[in-house]
């Protein structure tokens, strides 16, 4: 499993014998059920996670009802930033969808990598860069696409999420209940 994660910084940056076997060493692989809430509105994050299998969510709680933000699945990073970097609350939950393979990273770790290995630290950079126009692109999408434009970005870049994930949530991704994500789905049927 730890496989993926070292093909993934080695795309960024090839990897030496010695850099591989210090991330192995330092690596925390952990199993988490579906439904298991990794961070809660209120805490302080003090992990970050690598998806290996599974999906998680990233939602707010609004008058108590649920508005999803976004989706990490295979290869991707799920790092609550504000809340990590400022040690502040969060503003979000951070479920599992389903059934999850997360490698589990914290800050003490990823200091004590970087000062045995500084190549890592220009790795860590351009993993953030990646993260972090990501949530510039997807947040910028609220803004500036309808619903069904939002709908469709999911089916062309992301169709897997409308098998694995309920229409319920997915409704809620894009920012409509779930009669007009029906009504969205039937229309674009017709087309």
């Amino acid at each position: 499993m730890e496989q993926k994660l070292l093909a993934y910084f080695s795309k960024i940056l090839p990897l030496t014998q010695e850099e591989i076997d210090g991330i192995v060493a330092t690596l925390t692989i952990k199993k988490y059920p579906k439904g298991s809430v990794l961070l809660k509105e209120g805490e302080i994050s003090s992990e970050a996670y690598f998806v290996l299998q599974g999906c998680v969510r990233k939602y707010f709680l609004i008058d108590g009802e649920e508005k999803t933000n976004n989706f990490f699945t295979e290869e991707q990073w799920v790092i609550s930033m504000q809340s990590m970097t400022y040690n502040a609350p969060s503003k979000h939950f951070l479920e599992c969808i389903d059934d999850c393979i997360l490698v589990v990273g914290n800050r003490e770790k990823e200091e004590q990598l970087y000062a045995q290995f500084p190549k890592l630290e220009t790795i860590s950079r351009k993993v953030m860069e990646k993260v972090f126009a990501e949530q510039q692109e997807l947040s910028g999408s609220y803004f500036t696409d309808t619903p069904e434009e939002r709908y469709l970005n999911l089916m062309r870049t992301r169709p897997e999420l409308l098998q694995r994930i309920p229409q319920y949530i997915i409704a809620s991704y894009i920012g409509v209940k779930p009669e007009s994500l029906s009504r969205i789905r039937k229309r674009l049927i017709l087309k």
